[in-house]
């Protein structure tokens, strides 16, 4: 089979099947608005913090065990249809209704509401990953060249970042149109409609790519146990992996404190931080297609390092923000940043592990990509625990109390020298990357 057959229209409608980029921003925007509220926002605390922190914490540790599980099971599944569709199809509809449940606790009872998100979470997850693995795993599925993985990986970086922006700018407006004064009924629309999106998103690649066409139509003879031997015997595997935790810890970092920048070192409003993330994620989007063709030409490790040492570079003058860089330069400094964000935090995940994933498979004769998205959502679930450990620490520090009294829950402020520390410690995390990537061989 010519692989160079595969139509555009089919990596179209593979792009538009990571619509599940939606609940992944109703999760980390909508959540702890919804059960911890801030005040005259129309809603009531639905139970103590802490609570809610660990029944979070409770379905993240399910999240990253499912990731390799469901990465495993798609390898040793076939059927008419291919091995990674069928998840997708039987998951997106779950998933859709499982983030819905959320907006809708029982009330009355706090250890109820408790187990309620515990297991609500648990699920959500669950499904998540039964949506996301497969259909990353389906890149080297169906692209059986290293352009097409890169064509495949670049299509649904597009509309991960085009789902992303509608789930971010349109809440607002949904919530005032559907809620008319009622903030709960208004948010329990705007996730309903949202969802909806998601799930027509992922409806559209189950019944427009036609994997079975364009698969070689082999799975994995390896039991879970020899898997796992096999894939971490790949030192680059290994490296990558790193790599792309310590990235994403900056990443996830770097992306929270944005709105402490703006608000607390470049002295604007709330709704400049719309515009700073309009900035960073539309500089971004302009350079995916100068990222797919540099990669081309050069693969993907010398472009990752350049990606990395550039964002090492601008996140280091965002340290020096208002100290020896005027704020005047804040904006722009957002822009530089977003155009490196092109290739290693959107283009280069998906199309660096579909070769990585092809060339195990090849070598081990066990078609076994799918298991190692698995371990790859692992590391990014590891690399978004870490941040939401370590942030709240370094973005008081320095402040009116100590990291102690932090921990303890003392109530403080989150001062400028945390905001600067915060970007020092993403410089740091990209550095730590860079040396692993460095290692990466292609």
């Amino acid at each position: 089979m010519d692989d160079k057959k595969l139509p555009l229209s089919v990596q179209i409608f593979y792009g538009v099947g990571v619509s599940y980029a939606i609940v992944d921003q109703i999760f980390s925007q909508w959540i702890l608005y919804f059960y911890l509220p801030p005040e005259n926002s129309g809603l009531k605390p639905i139970m103590a913090p802490i609570l809610i922190s660990l029944a979070l914490v409770i379905s993240r540790f399910v999240d990253m065990i499912t990731d390799p599980v469901v990465g495993f099971l798609s390898d040793k599944f076939t059927s008419r249809w291919g091995r990674r569709i069928p998840f997708v199809a039987v998951g997106i509809l779950p998933l859709a209704f499982s983030t819905i449940a959320f907006f809708f606790p029982p009330s009355g009872n706090e250890t109820n509401t408790f187990i309620y998100l515990a297991i609500v979470g648990s699920l959500f997850f669950t499904f998540y990953t039964i949506v996301g693995a497969p259909y990353n795993a389906l890149i080297p599925e169906i692209g059986h060249t290293k352009e097409i993985r890169l064509n495949l990986s670049t299509w649904q970086s597009i509309f991960r970042l085009l789902y992303t922006a509608i789930a971010m700018i349109i809440p607002g407006i949904l919530i005032k149109m559907i809620g008319k004064g009622n903030t709960a009924y208004g948010i329990r629309g705007m996730v309903i409609f949202l969802c909806a999106i998601c799930f027509l998103g992922g409806m559209v690649t189950v019944l427009k790519v036609p994997e079975k066409k364009y698969s070689n139509g082999e799975t994995s003879s390896a039991n879970f146990r020899e898997t796992m031997k096999i894939v971490f015997k790949n030192k680059s595997f290994i490296y990558y992996l790193f790599g792309l935790l310590f990235f994403f810890i900056g990443f996830n970092n770097l992306r929270a404190v944005m709105n402490y920048v703006v608000e607390g070192i470049m002295g604007y409003d709330k709704g400049a931080i719309t515009l700073a993330s309009a900035i960073l994620f539309g500089m971004s989007a302009l350079f995916f297609y100068p990222t797919n063709l540099l990669s081309r030409k050069f693969g993907y490790r010398k472009i990752m390092l350049i990606c990395l040492s550039s964002l090492i570079l601008f996140t280091l003058m965002l340290f020096f923000l208002g100290k020896i860089i005027p704020i005047k330069f804040g904006f722009l400094l957002f822009g530089l940043i977003g155009i490196p964000l092109a290739g290693a935090a959107f283009i280069f995940p998906p199309a660096m592990l579909s070769e990585i994933g092809s060339k195990i498979s090849i070598s081990s004769g066990n078609r076994i990509e799918g298991v190692c998205f698995g371990i790859q959502g692992f590391f990014l679930k590891m690399a978004f625990m870490m941040s939401i450990m370590i942030l709240p620490l370094i973005l008081v520090s320095g402040g009116n109390v100590g990291i102690k009294e932090a921990i303890m829950g003392v109530s403080t402020t989150v001062g400028k020298n945390g905001i600067y520390m915060t970007t020092l410690v993403s410089a740091i995390s990209f550095i730590i990357s860079f040396v692993f990537y460095y290692k990466y061989k292609e």
